[in-house]
């Protein structure tokens, strides 16, 4: 679970303790048969209208510039654009609303569900619940100690190249130009984590040691547990990589069950570029900040969870879902820590130095369609 129940019940609480009047009040989103409603928004009813009751709520203590609609009319542009990535012109009208008028309307809307992020994005802060993300890790790869994953999340967007140094700076590993986010999720596919928002040429690594998340970790502030990371990462106390040239069976068994859970990220990425299609062409490098592209980032990660607490499934696969980036390596490799090293082979000895027998249960894993 991304966040603890109690968090649920106290938004409901919230939800449920205003007017009658409120909750009772007929909705735009009531015009569209349930079908519809998936097929224009990629949510089902319950959870658009958990939403847009969550923003009513968090609208009376946000100062917006204009408050141009009513409530469920602004979160029906703005669900719309997040899974279409376009503008629909049947709600332009619908509303009499302009291109600019739906731009400042997402970017509003995308400010206050931005601001949701410590209530429904959470890291594991105490020990069960450290202890309860672990075991669902190491029942899917048989890897102890693991509180999640975490890779850099690119998002394409379109940058002159004419303007070189600007251009350059936005082209990933993959050779097209990006932003990149750092996230780490669980095995689940739930968001623990969402920060960042840098170029697309960013070193991951740096962005790990530059980031709230890898600061606490590494300062040992939740405890002696790793992070599943991919080859752009440096192996450490707290971030595991693979063994980049593994020489015996048991090395491989282990590279085996890292790319087990590091593959839970990718399904992940492609469950929420697949619902959240405004994921894959965040616009001009020049239209707004890389602030006002975050806000989209993280409003598609809160919405991804609380999607999956609705159970709602992601629409059907479209292509193939683009694997994670190798990671940008620094010009001059860092030294890794012998003491790392020296735990990682402790930790692969112990646990996979027996082949597993054809009649152990199988791992407990997940597909793309639970995701």
């Amino acid at each position: 679970m991304a966040f603890a129940l109690p968090v649920w019940l106290a938004v409901q609480e919230e939800l449920l303790g205003h007017e009658e009047a409120d909750c009772a009040a007929p909705s735009c989103f009531d015009e569209f048969d349930d079908e519809a409603l998936f097929k224009m928004f990629h949510l089902t009813r319950a959870c658009i209208a958990f939403i847009t009751d969550t923003v009513r709520v968090r609208m009376k203590s946000v100062a917006l510039k204009r408050p141009a609609l009513p409530v469920d009319a602004t979160v029906m542009v703005a669900l719309n654009y997040y899974a279409h990535g376009v503008f629909s012109a049947d709600i332009a009208q619908r509303f009499g609303q302009s291109q600019t008028e739906c731009l400042v309307i997402i970017s509003d809307v995308s400010r206050i569900i931005a601001g949701m992020c410590e209530t429904f994005i959470s890291f594991p802060q105490i020990r069960e619940a450290r202890a309860n993300v672990a075991l669902r890790i190491e029942k899917l790869c048989g890897i102890p100690k693991v509180l999640g994953v975490l890779a850099p999340a690119h998002f394409k967007i379109r940058a002159s190249p004419y303007e070189k140094d600007s251009f350059r700076s936005f082209v990933n590993t993959f050779g097209y130009t990006s932003v990149v986010s750092q996230i780490i999720c669980d095995s689940d596919g739930n968001i623990l984590s969402v920060e960042k928002c840098c170029v697309g040429s960013t070193i991951e690594q740096e962005m790990w040691e530059s980031s709230f998340k890898g600061r606490e970790m590494e300062e040992d502030l939740h405890g002696p547990y790793w992070l599943i990371g991919g080859k752009g990462y440096h192996l450490s106390k707290h971030v595991l990589t693979p063994v980049s040239e593994p020489a015996n069976d048991i090395e491989i068994r282990f590279n085996d069950a890292h790319m087990r859970i590091h593959n839970v990220m990718r399904t992940t990425l492609g469950s929420m570029k697949r619902r959240f299609r405004c994921l894959m062409q965040l616009g001009f490098a020049q239209e707004g900040s890389l602030d006002k592209k975050s806000n989209i980032i993280k409003t598609c990660s809160v919405l991804h969870n609380i999607a999956k607490k609705f159970s709602v499934p992601p629409p059907p696969v479209a292509g193939k879902i683009e694997p994670l980036h190798p990671g940008k390596q620094r010009a001059v490799p860092d030294e890794i820590n012998p003491e790392a090293i020296k735990a990682r082979q402790e930790l692969i000895n112990s646990i996979f130095s027996i082949a597993p027998s054809s009649k152990d249960p199988p791992s407990i894993g997940i597909t793309e369609e639970d995701v």
